[in-house]
């Protein structure tokens, strides 16, 4: 026998809620490990089930939503270069015809952008996005709980086909040895034959019903492999051991721990909280001012590609200093009184030599990245909301009715927990009664079987009541295993409605 009459394995030790890491990982590099508890399920199915991973990863997003609104306080930065080549030739623009131009230009230019937005949503943005990463916090833990319920409930469903296939098996022995005894009467002319037919159809009954056994406990660890989010081995062994024992748990302790605690409920709560933070964000910010401010740092570099052009530049430019100072030489020296600072230069000194020639040329090399710098620029820009054409007021009703829509979620989450809780304690308390006169009518059936089979092998009773008392133990045994599991799958769904574990596991 098992735990509780049949029992379901004896208990294990006390599940901590957020089981390590690095038993998960082992467990996962085993992929099929010989024995599996409860526990060792729940870890593994929190590092590979498909559906809680997907709710996981939220929290990476919300951590970089939270840092991304403290940086709204910090200007943006932006960096661009740009470069670029210009023909030689006649230049136009519409009908305007300008200066032919004889050179070929290469030219890029650089900047280095700062731009700072302040406004409501800037200021507001801090709380709505912790408001937000609490909310996705919360969702993750009530998806964590959701998910060990749903691994508890398949781990027991498969106990449940385990323990089916030993019925059956207990089953088929029984019907061997009515046919055993009913073919030793018939050999010995006690018994018609017609008996032993209907033992051997009896005994084929029994085969069939343990095959289909045999078959719920392998889909049954499929179902259970599902769940965790890796393949099981067919001949794993489900090692976690479960005791019945009367629940005398305080239904208004029960009530508050759902109401104050339940992972669910806190996800509704903190989804509340997230809603009334960005209602509160846009009813706000819509009446505030916009402040910009923007700022930048910029360079160009433009260079001719024609050395000829230059080089006439240079000397167009050392003739034009040289014929300057001439011209003042000359009318200085016709003034009835000279000027001590004018007309006593060298004007041979403004004449163009190779190392000027050279100078000019390597101040022409420029392209692409010896920059000239351009003054540096500040603006700033503030702007106040007038009219929006009811924008801000449709914003504002669209987000109030979003936070009293996650407000009545959470009321109708608190109503299914109410009910959830209530259904759940009623459900177990009757299942212990249940399975109490399940294990006597279990007790009576077999002692009428034995019976019975005392009797037939002496004569004193007919092959119909031996088929009656096998059929009745068996039922017995079939409602005896019911009631059991009732019990253990109520006692999961109440600590499913409560939010946590009840029992040791």
């Amino acid at each position: 026998d098992k735990g509780g009459g049949d029992g379901v394995r004896a208990k294990t030790e006390s599940q901590n809620k957020m089981i390590g890491r690095a038993l998960g990982t082992a467990l996962v590099a085993q992929q099929a490990p010989s024995q599996l508890t409860l526990e060792e399920a729940i870890s593994i199915a929190k590092q590979n089930n498909p559906m809680y991973l997907s709710t996981s990863n939220d929290m990476s997003a919300a951590n970089w939503q939270e840092r991304e609104a403290y940086a709204a306080f910090l200007p943006t930065i932006s960096g661009n270069m740009s470069g670029g080549w210009q023909e030689a030739g006649v230049q136009r623009i519409g009908t305007l015809v300008f200066a032919d131009q004889i050179t070929d230009w290469a030219f890029s230019s650089y900047g280095i952008n700062f731009n700072l937005t302040l406004s409501g949503q800037t200021l507001f943005g801090v709380p709505n996005a912790r408001a937000n990463k609490r909310a996705t916090e919360a969702r993750i833990d009530a998806a964590e709980w959701s998910l060990e319920s749903l691994v508890a409930f398949q781990y027991m469903a498969a106990l449940r086909a385990l323990d089916q296939v030993d019925v059956a098996q207990r089953q088929l022995d029984r019907a061997r040895q009515n046919m055993r005894i009913v073919t030793t009467r018939v050999e010995t002319g006690a018994s018609a034959g017609i008996d032993g037919k209907q033992a051997e159809v009896d005994l084929g009954r029994a085969e069939v019903t343990l095959i289909q056994a045999q078959r719920d406990l392998r889909q049954g660890k499929l179902l259970l492999a599902e769940q965790l989010g890796v393949a099981l081995d067919t001949d794993v062994e489900l090692s976690s051991q479960f005791e019945v024992f009367e629940p005398d748990f305080d239904m208004s302790e029960l009530m508050g721990l759902a109401l104050n605690s339940h992972p669910s409920l806190r996800a509704f709560v903190a989804q509340e909280s997230a809603s009334k933070s960005a209602a509160r964000q846009i009813a706000t910010s819509q009446y505030l001012p916009t402040v910009r401010l923007s700022s930048g740092i910029r360079g160009t570099a433009l260079q001719a590609l024609n050395e000829t052009f230059v080089t006439s530049q240079a000397q167009d430019m050392a003739s034009a200093r040289m014929g300057n100072c001439e011209f003042n030489n000359a009318l200085n020296a016709r003034l009835t009184s000279p000027l001590p600072s004018l007309g006593n230069d060298d004007c041979g000194s403004f004449a163009l030599t190779n190392e000027g020639l050279a100078s000019a040329l390597s101040t022409n090399e420029v392209f692409p990245f010896d920059f000239t710098k351009l003054p540096l620029s500040f603006n700033a820009t503030v702007s106040i909301p007038i009219w929006s054409g009811f924008s801000r007021q449709r914003q504002v009703s669209q987000a109030n009715n979003v936070a009293e829509d996650a407000a009545h979620s959470r009321r109708a989450e608190e109503l299914r927990l109410r009910t959830a809780v209530r259904n759940a304690y009623d459900n177990l308390t009757s299942a212990l009664q249940v399975m109490e006169v399940e294990t006597r009518n279990r007790a009576l059936s077999e002692k009428h079987l034995q019976l019975q089979q005392r009797r037939y092998a002496l004569g004193a009773a007919g092959m119909l009541e031996l088929m009656d008392a096998q059929t009745l133990l068996t039922a017995s045994d079939q409602l005896y295993l019911n009631a059991l599991y009732d019990f253990h799958y109520s006692l999961i769904t109440l600590e499913a409605a409560v939010g946590q574990p009840l029992r040791s596991r």
